[in-house]
């Protein structure tokens, strides 16, 4: 073989090992995420979902990608989302949001590994066999913000000592988590000489009605349960909260955030964030059935500073030195 030929050769064999060395690589793997909302409302726990798959070695773009499936609050849509996802043949699925994705989930795949954030009891909601050991495809985490519905009452009578009235905002198409906070929260008022009037609203027009209709009754505060729905139209609850001069309390701090009063409940930044490590450690490796329901544990207090001023309401000292944070 000539000199020249030689070099041409060898000079195409190597353009061509670039080439070859890619198509030997592993296929990046792909994370399936179903969520009930939107992704407007919710970027930033999209955020604290990817900061969790870092702490375990993946990044969006580099060496993990993300299928994102949001159902814009038409939760009828969420089954034939997870469909999707299944035929898409992700790696795991990430089902944060509450039992709608979770369910969705579990009834579209016994095999994917599915990882979910619930404020429900997770063992009721028939996601997992138990928290220890959940069994099947699913684990994940669960924070009890329904099961704070009474510290919730007793934080807002602190800042309205003179409340006997509360009207209790609940969605009724999330029916097991209208029970559990009803149940809890009419334990709560009898215990502290309080009246619980219920308002059944699932739709935003029955929002607007359900505020309307309890002006009539005049309650002294609100109680916003928890629940997509309602997250979705926090804007709305803090103006028609505003607009009828009524102090209300919130499970969220997007909430108060958005002009809203107070709320305790978990801190979903940090929920979010522990969905995206288990669904890293379940990339590596780890099976679901073995993979104890992790319980949140970081509870926050948000108190906006203005709105109670607006309402004419003074925060007592004891509430503000126990308050995560005072939004002035």
């Amino acid at each position: 073989m000539r000199r020249r030929e030689f070099i041409t050769l060898l000079g195409g064999a190597a353009a061509a090992w670039p080439l070859t060395a890619r198509a030997q690589q592993p296929a990046m793997p792909v994370i399936g995420f179903l969520h009930p909302a939107s992704p407007d409302t919710f970027a930033d726990r999209v955020r604290g979902f990817r900061q969790g798959l870092k702490e375990t070695g993946f990044v969006e773009g580099e060496n993990v990608a993300v299928e994102y499936r949001w159902a814009d609050n038409q939760l009828d849509r969420l089954p034939a989302l997870a469909t999707e996802l299944v035929r898409r043949q992700v790696a795991v699925i990430a089902a944060p949001g509450g039992p709608a994705p979770a369910s969705a989930a579990k009834a579209a795949t016994a095999t994917i590994p599915v990882v979910f954030l619930v404020a429900e009891d997770p063992v009721g909601l028939g996601l997992v066999a138990s928290l220890a050991a959940p069994g099947g495809n699913l684990t994940g985490i669960n924070f009890f913000n329904i099961e704070l519905s009474a510290k919730r009452l007793e934080l807002l009578r602190v800042l309205v000592p003179g409340a006997t009235r509360v009207a209790a905002l609940v969605n009724p198409a999330n029916v097991s988590n209208r029970q559990t906070t009803l149940r809890d929260l009419e334990a709560a008022g009898r215990a502290m000489g309080l009246q619980i009037q219920v308002l059944n609203a699932g739709t935003s027009g029955e929002i607007d009605s359900a505020f309307a209709t309890s002006v009539g009754e005049r309650p002294d505060v609100v109680f916003v349960s928890l629940d997509q729905f309602f997250a979705s139209r926090r804007v709305q609850l803090v103006h028609l909260a505003s607009r009828y001069a009524i102090p209300a309390t919130y499970a969220l701090r997007d909430f108060v955030e958005a002009g809203g009063l107070m709320s305790y409940g978990a801190n979903l930044m940090e929920a979010y964030r522990q969905v995206g490590v288990y669904t890293g450690r379940i990339l590596r490796g780890a099976r679901p059935a073995d993979f104890p329901v992790a319980q949140a544990s970081k509870f926050e207090l948000v108190i906006n500073h203005q709105t109670a001023r607006l309402l004419g309401l003074t925060v007592p000292p004891s509430l503000l030195a126990i308050a995560d944070e005072v939004i002035e």
